[in-house]
């Protein structure tokens, strides 16, 4: 017979004083969704997040933070989204403030958390039991949590067996250097390097150690159950939880057969389509009997100290780390029609596909592969040939950065050399895509990567329209 559960005005709340003296936990149920939203919304975010290019797969969270802060304009806050699947992931802690609102999956969450001071783990690991509480949430829920820095806590199934995800969720780190002391960590954030793996702690060894030989404490943990509807235990709310779980299986199973794609309409994009490659480009002096060429040009606002070939080195990088889903999406079908006839794949988009190759050629800054390069004396233009050569076409793109005083331009250009009727009409099929999305998008994303590195420089938004 399950206990009698408090019937609430407006949210159900657990409010956990902290142990230690520091800001207590807060959990607020907020709203009980549709059957089975849960693990679509995981399914869906999931998909998203793994596309995007800041994607960190780290700690059993994955995530992605969506807005950075800005130091210089007095904005410290930062956004992540992360997930949480159905193993769970391990105890850990972060420096500063946490705040985040999030959905359970189909099978429900507990919520694990311990606010046991440095000082008193070092006097007895087994003050990490002491200070620990459960929260436990049903399925489908959306809720939001506040805790303090240095909170350890763990969000697990609400069964063990449960295969279910745990969560997705929306962070806000209200100050992105909070609770940091001065350090490598702290300049991390403050260049924008920082990911929420970057700012994790897990549990010391010690405190592992304690937790490992003592499982039997996990039976004397004060749990508040939160619940909307049906009290927390009841008939009623294991019907639900039942139902629930099924939807939430059909649901995952319909999100696998959509897309993971996202779409901005109305995006103002700094990408110029130029009618030639610009004066002195080393394209010039590569396939001279074209049947193919264009390029685009993109240009940065600001200055740096930064060398042309530094630049040039995290814009190839850009290309390998940054990659538009939709561009990865039409390599993998166009590799799937192509490979019966024997022709070259590659999941990188064509235009830079070759700095994928394992060849003995010549490396720009030492790691990528190219076919030719120049590098002006004064250091304030660089330029790389990459390509490659097909049973139906050959093709060279030049990769150029040229530092002016009105900031830094950045082209990329192809030329295609047609060896055959095929390779007249693939690049017949091909071409309005690859001018009109492809190597735009290649170059906009692998630019904004590296522009990341490069403060102050900024892209210049509505340049061209």
């Amino acid at each position: 017979m399950h206990r009698h559960a408090d019937v609430v005005p407006g949210f159900p709340t657990a409010r956990i004083r902290s142990y230690s003296g520091g800001l207590p936990v807060e959990v607020v149920l907020l709203a009980q969704l549709g059957p089975g939203a849960g693990d679509r919304l995981h399914a869906d975010t999931g998909a998203l997040q793994r596309a995007h290019p800041g994607f960190v797969d780290a700690l059993d969270e994955p995530s992605v933070r969506i807005a950075a802060p800005d130091f210089d304009a007095g904005e410290r806050s930062a956004l992540y989204t992360f997930t949480v699947g159905a193993a769970g992931h391990p105890f850990h802690r972060h420096a500063g403030h946490r705040t985040f609102t999030a959905v359970t999956g189909s099978g429900g969450a507990r919520l694990r958390f311990s606010t046991a001071s440095d000082a008193q783990l070092a006097r007895d690991p087994a003050h990490f039991a002491a200070a620990l509480h459960h929260v436990d949430l049903p399925p489908d829920a959306l809720f939001c949590v506040r805790f303090g820095g240095g909170t350890w806590h763990q969000f697990a199934p609400l069964q063990a067996s449960s295969s279910h995800p745990v969560l997705f969720a929306l962070s806000c780190h209200t100050d992105e250097l909070g609770g940091l002391p001065p350090g490598a960590l702290q300049d991390d954030v403050l260049a924008g390097d920082a990911t929420i793996a970057t700012l994790t702690e897990t549990l010391p060894a010690a405190v592992q150690a304690w937790l490992a030989t003592h499982p039997a404490h996990a039976q004397r943990i004060p749990t508040v159950r939160l619940a909307l509807h049906a009290p927390p235990g009841s008939w009623q709310q294991h019907l639900c939880a039942s139902l629930r779980a099924r939807a939430g299986r059909v649901h995952t199973r319909l999100a696998g057969w959509c897309g993971g794609i996202g779409f901005v309409d109305g995006r103002a994009s700094p990408v110029k389509a130029l009618p030639s490659p610009p004066t002195g480009s080393l394209l010039s002096e590569h396939v001279p009997d074209f049947h193919h060429e264009d390029t685009f040009s993109l240009r940065l606002q600001g200055m740096t100290n930064a060398t042309a070939s530094a630049l040039m080195a995290d814009v190839l990088e850009g290309f390998l780390q940054y990659r538009p889903a939709g561009v990865t999406q039409l390599m993998r079908l166009r590799n799937a029609l192509v490979r019966p006839l024997r022709l070259r794949t590659s999941p990188l988009g064509c235009p830079v596909s070759s700095l994928l190759s394992m060849g003995d050629g010549p490396m720009f800054a030492g790691r990528y592969p190219v076919l030719a390069q120049r590098i002006d004396a004064d250091g304030r233009r660089a330029q790389v040939i990459l390509g490659a050569n097909d049973r139906h076409l050959a093709f060279r793109s030049c990769v150029g950065v040229q530092i002016t005083d009105a900031g830094v331009e950045i082209t990329l250009g192809t030329r295609v050399q047609c060896a055959n009727l095929f390779g007249r009409a693939y690049m017949a099929a091909i071409s309005g895509v690859h001018h009109a999305y492809i190597a735009p998008a290649m170059l906009r994303m692998a630019v904004e990567g590296a522009v990341r590195r490069h403060a102050p420089l900024t892209l210049a938004q509505g340049l061209f329209a």
